[in-house]
């Protein structure tokens, strides 16, 4: 045996033995420490029926949770069924994205609104009207009175050309920060318009770019940094190839082609690139002799929109230009700039219908883009509507009427900005002009003892009046010094203070509380009113 301190071979043999669990070695190992009972076999686990009894636990656990909720699990399946049905109730019907719960309205004038536009970011509203003014509204910079903040008369009549009104005459005029005026034609060396502006339109993607139309049957492009001649110029030919006159124009969405409505009622779109020939063209597209008042390109550049003037509203598919793919009859026009437009979603198609006065309320219908079936419309006012305009990052649709009223409809859920900033602002207060208060002779020639004083105006008497402590009811100021006229002034204007100053100056010391008793002994003995009549009552 080796001896304490010391290892030998048979040692490690023990201890090998009680990891292995050799129960050869539990005697010898027993002897070695002292005591007997260690060195037993370890004890054998089966894994597989360990995890089978773990596994039935969770199944038995888990049935009973289940059970308590067989009961409510119908409700569950049918409040998902009704969140998911409306979900595909607000996503698949395109009516429920219409923003209509809210509207504002923006006096325009007394006269009808025959421009309607909005720039790109939806910050600024530009109007136009019979009344040859041009308004100005800027959502963020109005309050809840919605007054225009610019107002200018360019020259007779407006169109629009998305987002500014140009001039109707033969001059176009584009407002921004500063006036361009592009000139006009003549009969023998034409570098512009030589008669009335019907249409005109900004490019999608060229900002400097712009597209009108005249009654010089061209259709002409302009570039804002070249004012003295148009980019090129486009001429609608009728069947005979005689010169028609385009009564409206506009850009296809990816500004690539060039659409003009006629007035022998046909449709002609060019190549923006190619003015010789036209690339699609539809001969019977309205009535002949109708003015069409309005194109629009859908916003995948499949279909294109028309409003005649022959009071119907037609969709086209440009691959294939003969024939519409729907139609709708019975939409009253009595305006050559009457709108259509397509939903931010391409699902709907809008316009306005017109009525005469007093027998009816002008209104906006929404027509599916495939079939062109009524879905939905809206009563706008007693009057015509003629400008409608659906802003796809706003998510507002802009309205003009045949009254002067500019109406913007929303929906504080679903619309951004535009009117929504304006509405929550307060009214600003007025500020009055100065008048005189009254009547005032003047007589300079007069004795100064029956001279009048000079009237002021309404400002400078209140001025004045701030002046007079008596008038304007100034407060008198602290005390300072010896009191006057009952107000004490030392330590202070109040009577707290001055009963304060008073608890303060008293000297009389009361550290000895017996010494003060005593001082009263002498009066209580010689008058002892408050001690001995009560002695004397008391039956005590």
């Amino acid at each position: 045996m080796a001896c304490e301190g010391s290892h030998s071979d048979d040692d490690d043999d023990d201890w090998f033995g009680v990891i292995t669990g050799d129960s050869s070695s539990d005697a010898d190992l027993s002897s070695v420490m002292g005591f007997s009972g260690f060195g037993k076999k370890a004890r054998t686990f089966d894994l597989e029926a360990m995890f089978e009894q773990t596994r039935r636990t969770a199944i038995e656990r888990s049935q009973h949770i289940l059970g308590h909720y067989s009961l409510i699990s119908p409700l569950l399946r049918s409040l998902k069924n009704s969140v998911d049905s409306e979900i595909f109730c607000h996503r698949g019907n395109p009516v429920k994205k219409i923003p209509d719960t809210h509207e504002i309205t923006l006096q325009h004038g007394s006269k009808s609104v025959s421009a309607l536009a909005l720039d790109p970011s939806g910050a600024r509203l530009v109007t136009g009207g019979y009344d040859y003014d041009v308004r100005f509204w800027d959502f963020a910079g109005m309050d809840a009175a919605l007054h225009a903040f610019r107002s200018l008369q360019p020259c007779e009549w407006c169109v629009t050309p998305h987002p500014s009104p140009v001039r109707s005459d033969k001059h176009s005029q584009i407002f921004c920060f500063e006036c361009h005026e592009f000139m006009n034609g003549d009969s023998y060396y034409i570098i512009g318009h030589t008669a009335m502006l019907n249409g005109g339109c900004w490019h999608p993607k060229i900002k400097e770019e712009f597209l009108t139309c005249s009654n010089d049957g061209t259709v002409r492009t302009w570039d804002l940094n070249s004012e003295k001649k148009h980019k090129s110029v486009f001429k609608p030919r009728s069947l005979q190839g005689k010169r028609v006159t385009p009564t409206c124009c506009t850009y296809s969405r990816d500004g690539k082609l060039i659409a003009a409505g006629c007035q022998d009622g046909t449709i002609q779109i060019w190549d923006r690139n190619l003015s010789v020939h036209t690339k699609f063209h539809c001969r019977q597209a309205h009535a002949a002799g109708s003015d069409t008042t309005c194109l629009a390109f859908s916003y995948d550049g499949v279909t294109l929109a028309s409003r005649g003037g022959d009071d119907t509203l037609k969709t086209w598919d440009i691959r294939n230009f003969r024939k519409p793919l729907a139609a709708v009859t019975g939409l009253t026009s009595f305006f050559p700039m009457t709108d259509c437009c397509f939903s931010p979603d391409d699902k709907l198609l809008l316009t306005g219908t017109s009525v005469k006065k007093d027998e009816g309320n002008g209104k906006l219908l929404f027509f599916e883009r495939e079939s062109l079936r009524k879905v939905y419309e809206i009563e706008v006012a007693d009057a015509s509507v003629v400008r409608c305009l659906w802003h796809p990052k706003l998510n507002q649709i802009m309205v003009g009427t045949g009254n002067g009223l500019a109406k913007v409809y929303y929906d504080p859920v679903k619309s951004q900005r535009g009117a929504m900033l304006c509405v929550v602002k307060s009214k600003r207060k007025e500020k009055h002009a100065e008048t005189l208060t009254q009547d005032y002779i003047i007589t300079p020639h007069a004795l100064p003892m029956f001279r009048e004083a000079r009237q002021r105006s309404t400002r400078k008497q209140l001025e004045k009046d701030r002046l007079d402590p008596v008038r304007s009811h100034k407060p008198e100021p602290p005390m300072s010094g010896p009191g006057r006229g009952g107000r004490v002034a030392a330590h202070g204007g109040t009577l707290s203070s001055f009963i304060v100053k008073n608890i303060a100056l008293d000297k009389t010391d009361d550290s000895n509380p017996r010494e003060a008793i005593l001082r009263h002994a002498k009066e209580a003995a010689e008058n002892p009113y408050w001690v001995a009549p009560g002695a004397k009552k008391s039956k005590y």
